[in-house]
């Protein structure tokens, strides 16, 4: 019998030398995406760092608590020269207005509340980065997600992280069958930040103490308002708050200003029961409100599926799964009774509150770690 010499699998998944294998490395400027790369560079990989220009970089040069910009991109070649591995920032400005900056504003004017760091995945990094990554002779990308690839009967597998605390899957759920053979997350298995942030130390990374970001990265503070009113200025016009009932409450100052399921700062006090944004209608330039219980949803219509299962959606009547409908919230009890292979109707068993058009909708397997994909949100 010949003897098998096919070289054994390294960390990545190749059957050659790390020497051998080229990885991109997506590099934020931040601990997470940095140890990656430190990793793969110690452990001998032939690694390539590539750092995403997004959005103005004379403003952003001053704002810490971000990715992408001047800062950020200032750490990542810090990086990349104290681990000796080759470092290139690209101006993606025009595909991230395009193809995420653009849509989180009409999305707003539309009365929906859009997550852009999903779009930016999708869109941006899981698809022009990538190819970049492929014409640059790379065998895979590698980010800082906190996520899990794992192989599975039928091939790569979509799992959630081993923290449940960090874990991104709601961000990624769009990632398809095809990026994932393609993409490795090297950090989803560890069980804290903790074991991050000693390994940056141990590579004695100058980003090591550096905090996460917690803003979407184009809204300075958290105040999407601004934002919107700068890029859509229609958007702050005035308009009135109306109960349910039909009723004139008062005024506000743009429905950019306010959410789904917002209570505080509606302006419209001395009322006996407490009141709550149920629904946004930027047509006629109205905020309505009503009580708590209206906010509840049981039925949550979705579309633009990316379905990760092993068969079809639509090869059955009903899937049951575990679902989230905000990112903050643990998976939920429900049913997926698809409409086509990218639209479904999810009923929820028990219903949640402050549902939300432009929201995801992400699926999980009941029985394990798996994500099983998800759609968007819309009104029905």
């Amino acid at each position: 019998m010949p003897l098998d010499r096919t070289p054994p699998l390294n960390s990545l998944g190749f059957a050659k030398a790390p020497a051998d294998t080229r990885v991109v490395v997506a590099m934020s400027g931040g601990v997470d995406s940095s140890v990656v790369a430190a990793m793969l560079a110690e452990e001998g990989y032939d690694v390539v760092g590539v750092t995403l220009q997004l959005y103005d970089h004379g403003a952003a040069l001053a704002k810490k608590g971000a990715c992408c910009a001047g800062l950020d991109i200032h750490d990542a070649r810090r990086v990349a020269e104290k681990m000796g591995f080759p470092h290139y920032v690209l101006d993606y400005e025009n595909i991230f207005r395009d193809a995420v900056i653009d849509e989180f504003a009409d999305s707003y004017l539309g009365g929906a509340t859009p997550v852009p760091c999903i779009r930016c995945n999708e869109r941006v990094k899981f698809k022009d980065l990538l190819e970049t990554a492929k014409d640059l002779e790379a065998d895979c990308m590698a980010t800082g997600h906190y996520i899990q690839r794992k192989m599975g009967v039928r091939g790569a597998e979509l799992h959630a992280a081993a923290d449940a605390a960090r874990d991104q899957s709601y961000f990624l759920f769009s990632t398809t069958g095809e990026q994932l053979d393609f993409l490795r997350f090297p950090l989803g298995h560890l069980a804290s930040k903790a074991e991050t942030r000693a390994l940056a130390a141990k590579y004695d990374l100058s980003v090591a103490d550096k905090p996460d970001s917690q803003d979407i990265c184009f809204v300075p503070n958290g105040d999407y308002a601004s934002v919107i009113r700068k890029l859509r200025p229609e958007a702050a016009d005035p308009g009135d708050i109306v109960h349910v009932d039909g009723r004139v409450l008062g005024r506000h100052g743009g429905v950019i200003n306010y959410t789904i399921g917002q209570r505080r700062g509606l302006g419209i006090g001395g009322l006996a029961d407490p009141l709550y944004v149920v629904k946004l209608d930027p047509g006629a330039k109205q905020v309505i409100v009503g009580p708590k219980e209206m906010l509840a949803t049981r039925t949550v219509p979705v579309r633009e599926i990316n379905w990760l299962g092993d068969s079809a959606l639509a090869s059955r009547s009903e899937w049951h799964v575990a679902v989230k409908v905000r990112s903050t919230r643990p998976p939920t009890e429900a049913i997926i009774r698809p409409l086509s292979n990218t639209e479904a109707t999810v009923e929820l068993v028990t219903p949640e509150e402050g549902v939300s058009p432009g929201q995801a909708c992400v699926f999980y397997d009941p029985d394990s770690s798996r994500i099983f994909g998800g759609g968007w949100i819309h009104k029905g």
